[in-house]
């Protein structure tokens, strides 16, 4: 067992110098990934700017492990999170790579001390670090833009109730917002400028997001387009629909809290109090039971 483990932590560091080796030499990178490299480094931290550089070389064939499908997957929900800190395709899977390598380096760490569930806990930590911080990502997107959405829409309505056409009006007052809504409504107007139609690019706005209510907004907006709905009454119904909804999820997410807080109050509140309660008693009666049972 002393051999076998000799013999993989000793691949494991040739591995290692390998890598640094292939660092330090001067080969061609990836378009995608020179690109991030230089672009992404000032939305970044000094820290992950150092792991992507660390992983870029293995970035590659992270990729093609995963498929083409699972890195179409992994492309439409970096856009869903908004490309946190200039995270790209290939940034993510040097990531994954890095973490993937801390995590098998780890795991014979503590295998070597008999800590074998341990490591295990830590290959998978480093593993799924990289989709944690996607999934949160995405999560606070969606939420930040479900609570600017409804205002939004109300200073459209009476932006475009002022005169401006509906695509002037849209680029006033995304430049007077700022957010992830703001980012995705200046993408939209570029891919406008850039010769996409409007419903085209409204449709890619919704893929690049999966809140419910952007696909509210662009359908409710399409349908008004078509039937020749005047566009501040249709702005107006929108910002009302979405607002009903919120206060929806909202009672929605109360009623869902109360059962989880009775059963927080009987399993751990009751017994505590009820404890305290006999203490209390027990002491303040005076009685010694060790003389009634010697008794």
């Amino acid at each position: 067992m002393g051999l076998l483990f000799a013999v993989v932590m000793g691949l494991a560091v040739y591995g290692v110098f390998q890598g640094i080796r292939m660092y330090r030499a001067d080969t061609k990178l990836p378009g995608d990934l020179a690109l991030a490299l230089e672009v992404g480094s000032t939305r970044t931290t000094a820290v992950g700017s150092g792991i992507d550089r660390l992983g870029m070389r293995w970035a590659p064939s992270v990729l093609g492990m995963m498929g083409p499908k699972r890195v179409d997957a992994l492309r439409r929900r970096l856009d869903m999170a908004g490309n946190p800190g200039g995270l790209t395709v290939h940034r993510f899977a040097a990531r994954r790579a890095v973490y993937g390598a801390l995590g098998v380096l780890a795991l014979l760490a503590l295998m070597a001390r008999g800590q074998l569930i341990i490591g295990l806990l830590a290959l998978a930590f480093g593993l799924v670090w990289p989709d944690v911080i996607i999934r949160a990502a995405i999560r606070r997107r969606k939420s930040d833009i479900e609570r600017t959405l409804p205002d939004f829409l109300d200073v459209l309505a009476v932006v475009v109730s002022a005169g401006l056409g509906f695509r002037q009006a849209v680029e006033r007052v995304a430049d007077k917002y700022t957010g992830p809504w703001a980012d995705e409504l200046r993408i939209t107007l570029r891919q406008m400028d850039m010769g996409v139609s409007r419903r085209e690019a409204f449709d890619l706005l919704r893929k690049r997001n999966a809140s419910e209510q952007v696909s509210m907004f662009v359908t409710a907006l399409q349908q008004g387009e078509e039937l020749g709905a005047p566009i501040v009454d249709t702005l107006i119904q929108i910002a009302t629909d979405m607002r009903r909804t919120d206060a929806q999820n909202a009672r929605r997410t109360a009623a869902q809290a109360v059962p989880k807080t009775t059963l927080v109050v009987t399993m751990v509140m009751l017994p505590a109090t009820l404890v305290l309660i006999v203490l209390s008693f027990y002491y303040g009666s005076g009685v010694d039971f060790s003389d009634i049972l010697s008794g």
